[in-house]
């Protein structure tokens, strides 16, 4: 299982939060878009069918996921907002804890 990819020449990890802006079209009009959480696991044996799993907590505190594929011309860019300490493949543990219990997993220095 991949525990990290590579995109445009920077290598992200699972855990990590990113913000990823990509374009969105309404109608006749296109605008850019960013969404900021924690990637949640990385799909996919080639790049071509590698898919990312992000999740961010909303203001109103619901869990928000978004599976995005890699190969989309719709993203413009991914950068890394802040590093982990984490070493699972996959961290679907978080779901179920609260925004205090997540950044002391995996944000903690071991």
């Amino acid at each position: 299982m991949a525990r990290s990819f590579k995109y445009k020449d920077k290598v992200f990890s699972v855990g990590e939060t990113l913000d990823v802006e990509y374009k969105i079209k309404e109608g006749d009009k296109e605008r850019k878009q960013k969404f900021t959480g924690i990637l949640l696991s990385i799909k996919g044996a080639s790049e071509l069918n590698r898919m990312i799993t992000i999740r961010k907590i909303s203001k109103a505190g619901i869990g928000v996921e978004k599976i995005l594929p890699l190969s989309s011309p719709n993203i413009v860019d991914i950068k890394t907002v802040k590093q982990t300490s984490s070493t699972k493949s996959k961290v679907y543990y978080i779901r179920n804890l609260s925004q205090q219990a997540v950044r002391a997993k995996i944000y903690s220095k071991k």
